[in-house]
Order: C-alpha cells, then sequence, then structure tokens
C-alpha cells in the first residue's frame, strides 16, 4: 500500500485498492500509514548518511578503481509547501547511473551514431538547502560506487550550486555542462545579437551551434564580447571546460542531463500535481518514497530500515 502511495495519490491508491483488492481503504487510512512507514525509511535513509560521510568511507587504493563508465546529475524543481509564506519551495535531486552506448539517430547529422546514455539509475530527492542534499547525494553515489569509477562524468546545467558539489564530492569527475541549455543560451545569444533580423540570428546560431559542439565556447565569448554583449559572453567564459562536446562524446561521456530532468519530473508527477499542497514533513517522506520507487530499490529499503 505504501509503495503503492508513492506512485500514485492518495484517492487513486484508494480506488485500486478496491478495485483489485476488493477491499475498502480509506485514503486517510493509506495516508496515516505512508507517513508512519515513511518516517521510519526517512530515518533509515539519514541514519545510512551519517554511516556513509566522506571522513568515514575507504576508497581502493589508486589502480583498485572499476571500469564501469558512470556518471552524476544534479537539478531542482519545486513542491508546495503549506504554511512557508510563499509556498513554493526548492527540492534537489541527483541521479547516479551506469553508462552504456547505444547507436541513436542524429538529426543533425542524419545518420546513426554511438550515444552514451545513462542506464540502471538511482535517484534520490532532498526538500531543502545545497548542505542538507550533498550528504544523501553522497550516500546514494557511495550504494552505487561511484566514488570507486575509474572514468566518472557530472552532467548538469550551468547552475553554481551543483558545480560546487561536484567540485567537492566528485572532484575527479569530467563535468559537462547540458548540450540542450548551452545551445538555448546561444540562441539567446543570436536574438540580442540581431533582435530584429530573424534570419541573421537563425544563420548566426546555426554556425554557433558547430563551434559550440567542437569546443570553441571561447571563440563564441569573445565574439559576443565584440558585439558589446559580455552578459552573454560570460556564460561561455565560465563553462568553456565543460563545453568539449565532440570530445565528451568521443569519450563515451553523456552530454545531456535528460537522466535528472526526467526524474525532476517523475517527482513532480507524485508531489506537484494540480492543487497539491504538501506539509514540509509528509513532503520529506514521500521524496524519501517515490525516489526508492523509481530506483527499483523500495523493497531493499523497506526490508533493511529497522522497525519503529
Amino acid at each position: 500500500m505504501v509503495w503503492l502511495a508513492a506512485l500514485v495519490t492518495y484517492g487513486e491508491a484508494e480506488q485500486i485498492f478496491m478495485r483489485i483488492a476488493h477491499r475498502d481503504r480509506p485514503s486517510t487510512s493509506i495516508w496515516r500509514q505512508v507517513q508512519a512507514e515513511g518516517e521510519r525509511l526517512k530515518q533509515y535513509e539519514e541514519q545510512r548518511q551519517s554511516q556513509t560521510a566522506p571522513e568515514r568511507v575507504v576508497l581502493p587504493p589508486p589502480g583498485r578503481d572499476h571500469t564501469q563508465r558512470q556518471g552524476v546529475s544534479m537539478d531542482g524543481g519545486k513542491i508546495n509547501i503549506r504554511g512557508e509564506g510563499e509556498g513554493w519551495k526548492e527540492f534537489k535531486v541527483g541521479a547516479v547511473y551506469d553508462v552504456a552506448v547505444e547507436p541513436e539517430w542524429d538529426t543533425d547529422t542524419a545518420e546513426w551514431i554511438d550515444q552514451a546514455h545513462g542506464v540502471n539509475i538511482a535517484y534520490r530527492g532532498v526538500l531543502g538547502s545545497v548542505p542538507d542534499f550533498a550528504p544523501a547525494l553522497w550516500s546514494l553515489a557511495v550504494d552505487r560506487c561511484i566514488p570507486q569509477a575509474a572514468d566518472l562524468s557530472c552532467t548538469a546545467d550551468g547552475a553554481e550550486w551543483i558545480w560546487n558539489v561536484a567540485d567537492d564530492l566528485f572532484p575527479n569527475a569530467r563535468q559537462i555542462v547540458d548540450w540542450y541549455h548551452a545551445t538555448e543560451h546561444v540562441a539567446k545569444a543570436a536574438e540580442a545579437l540581431h533582435p530584429k533580423n530573424a534570419a541573421a540570428a537563425q544563420s548566426w546560431q546555426h554556425e554557433r551551434r558547430q563551434d559550440l559542439y567542437q569546443g570553441a565556447a571561447k571563440h563564441i565569448a569573445a565574439l559576443l564580447e565584440k558585439a558589446g554583449l559580455p552578459e552573454h559572453a560570460t556564460y561561455f567564459h565560465t563553462h568553456q571546460r565543460r563545453m568539449q562536446y565532440q570530445e565528451f562524446r568521443e569519450e563515451g561521456h553523456p552530454i545531456g542531463s535528460g537522466t535528472v530532468e526526467s526524474g525532476i519530473k517523475r517527482f513532480k508527477q507524485r508531489l506537484s500535481g494540480p492543487g497539491m499542497r504538501w506539509l514540509r514533513a509528509a513532503a520529506e517522506r514521500m521524496l524519501v518514497l517515490r525516489g526508492a520507487v523509481m530506483s527499483g530499490d523500495f523493497d531493499r529499503l523497506w526490508a533493511a530500515a529497522p522497525l519503529i
């Protein structure tokens, strides 16, 4: 029942329970069980975080890392929290995954190319600040052997907090700005450069996308500075080392952060539906439950967490 309530609303869980099990389980009863069991699982996760703190984790000696290429992604979304000012508060999500290379149709080149994708994805969602989120992400990473990966990348958008976490927790990871976010910045720069000439903006954008893919973010920044658009140039200056897309792709790293972006959407399906407003404690419990279900880890977590 708790597993089901992490998939659908309490009202829908009530209907499914009646339809499948032919038993009347009011949504209020389901809600109470979710709060009790969600707190049990949340306390276990917090205990695990203290046990897997970076200073307590002993990593293998040099040369003993595993060879499975892996990745990390981070992003944020919003939940409506009752009784806290404006209501909408950010929750942060981390995704860790193995990387597999599979053929995919490339619309730019009109041919099949080998493309890196995240597989065996695990998620952790936290309602709170970066200091609240980082230990949860690290614990998840330890569970999935991320710190022992010889070949690791962190792919995300350009948010500063994400790269600060990546620097602290995964200093050896390749940092990659999500390709689609980067191309959006190219499009905005093109519009700023040619505000009254859509054709010229489109042509400039097409040329600069090619530059961007080939790792010439510094060139794009120089063009924008020369054009008197330093506010657009700064983005490409800041992230040029994270924008070596052709090189990253040839090395077998994902250049898109779709793993975590799809994860955000799946968290929001359960926590940010029409009219949903949460007490903070209830939202925190549901984030744990939802993350476990999305990661295919619910049964293990349920069995491992001691009874309260």
